[in-house]
This record gives C-alpha cells, structure tokens and sequence, in this order.
C-alpha cells in the first residue's frame, strides 16, 4: 500500500504566521506538525510516501525529511498548485499510486490511542474498496457527517450540513483501493470548485464498498489548522508526554518499532539530536531493556 499525506493549502487560517512558512512545518508542541501524519502511515506499515503540497514548499519538506531513508522510507514530492480540492490528490499521485492501494492523511490531522496500531494495520491490507473513520463531536456541521440507519449501517455521507444527522463527523484518514483514481478523475467541482472527499466516499458507499470504523472514546483526533486548534493540540501533545513519559509521533521510534530501521540507525539517528529532550528520549530507547519498548 502507498500513502500520500496532503500538506497542500497556504494556511490562511494561520496567517500571519503561515506568510513565512508552511502550515505543515509549524510546532505541535515539540515537533513539526508533518510527523504527526507521517506517524499515522507508518504505523499502518506504509513505507512508499508521496507528500503533495504548494510547490515553492517542497524545498522545505525535503530539508526536514529528505528521502525517507533514514527512517526506513521512501518518500516523494509532488506540487499542488492551487487548492482544487482533497480529491485532486489521487489525480496528482495517479503514476506514484499505480495499481495499488493508497492511503490519504490529511497534514494538519493528529490521532492518538492506546491501539492506534491495532486499528491501522489492517487496514494496511485493505484491497477492495474504501475504508474511513467517523469520530464523535460536539459540532458535526463543520464535517462530513455519517448518516446511519435504525441498524447502524450507513446511508449517507453528508458535507458540513445545516442539520447533522449524526455526531460522527468523517475524519482526515482514508484508505481507498486503486479505482479511486478513475473515481476522483469524474468527479465535478462542487460549488466552492473543489473536487470534494466526501463525494469519493459517496460512489464506494453507493458501491456497498464504503466500510466506517467508529473511533471509539478515549482515541483523540484533532486538527490544527487554526490558531487555537494548535494551540490546544500543543497542550494536548505535551500533557501525554509529560504524565506518561513517552513521545507522541516519535518517527525514529516508529521506524525502529515497525523494524524499518536497525538498532544502530536508531543510536545514529538520536545523535543527531543530542543536546535536545527529543534526542535524550531517543537514546533512552536505543538502550537495551528499556521499559519505553516493552
């Protein structure tokens, strides 16, 4: 399975700060915001990543994550000129997706649980149609929202509507077999000339291959695309680390977890962090028997 992280857009609910650089590339608490996405692909064990974003950006993700190969990736760079949609990414990424299957994550998305893992890997096997996450909020008309019937299966997908039909708004993850390139290519704008993810969803569901994990309670999904938002995603990051004394999005961690990269990749890779808390955490995990990993 392929996986693309959307990290396009200016970040105008970001402005000022965004005039300098990408949205993307900005703090949650101790870490760029892009390794919080990233995670989530190679917690599922995707390891071919293309990463699409405005092209004067590009430059800049490859300062920070270069090919991916020393975490055991293989990541490239696509431009999305303007903002067209989140659909136009399986247009840009059709010869990188190929014949196979891709995974889409949103760049300013974080997701957290104890069994974060459990849940993705999966999904990393998933071949035949789409898989997406519906999540609980308080305000679901800012979302696409999952309609059920009286069974609890789904009917509808419904974009940012004036009465929800339910609380579970569809979150920035999806997996998706490879049709959806052909799907998203006869898709039409939608009245703000977007090609819309909620109506890729839409053709699988209508296909009876749209499947909903629900995200159960306890599992946190935040976004971060305004000023409090990223705000309230740094205290949530630091609050977690700090009780429990683990790294939320630690990449170095994930690739030696998932067994990307060696243990002495992972000494290698703490030393180039030495003289920070992230570094000190890195190498406490580099060290044999440590309790982190077991």
């Amino acid at each position: 399975m392929k996986g693309i992280i959307l990290a396009g857009g200016t970040g105008s609910r970001l402005f000022p700060v965004t005039f300098a650089t990408c949205k993307q590339l900005l703090p949650i608490y101790d870490k760029p915001m892009i390794y919080f996405p990233l995670a989530v692909l190679m917690q599922a064990y995707i390891r071919e990543i293309l990463i699409i974003c405005l092209p004067k950006d590009i430059p800049r993700f490859q300062d920070l994550l270069a090919d991916g190969s020393h975490l055991g990736l293989n990541i490239t760079y696509a431009a999305q000129p303007e903002a067209n949609g989140i659909a136009e990414s399986f247009i840009i990424a059709e010869n990188f997706i190929g014949s196979d299957p891709v995974a889409l994550v949103l760049g300013d998305n974080l997701f957290y649980g104890h069994n974060i893992e459990e849940i993705l890997a999966p999904c990393q096997k998933h071949t035949d149609g789409a898989i997406v996450f519906g999540y609980h909020v308080q305000d679901p008309e800012r979302y696409g929202v999952v309609a059920f019937d009286e069974k609890r299966n789904v009917t509808n997908i419904v974009e940012k509507p004036l009465k929800a039909p339910s609380s579970y708004a569809v979150t920035g993850l999806y997996f998706y077999d490879a049709n959806v390139v052909d799907i998203a290519k006869q898709l039409k704008p939608s009245p703000r000339g977007e090609l819309e993810i909620t109506d890729v969803n839409k053709v699988y569901l209508a296909q009876n291959k749209l499947k909903v994990i629900l995200l159960e309670k306890g599992f946190a999904w935040l976004d971060s695309g305004t000023h409090a938002a990223l705000s309230q995603a740094s205290t949530y990051v630091q609050t977690i680390q700090e009780r429990q004394g683990i790294q939320i999005a630690c990449v170095e961690e994930i690739a030696y977890k998932q067994g990307f990269i060696d243990h002495s990749k992972l000494q290698a890779l703490a030393g180039l962090h030495a003289s920070s808390a992230y570094g000190a955490y890195l190498q406490s995990i580099a060290t044999p028997c440590n309790p982190v990993l077991n």
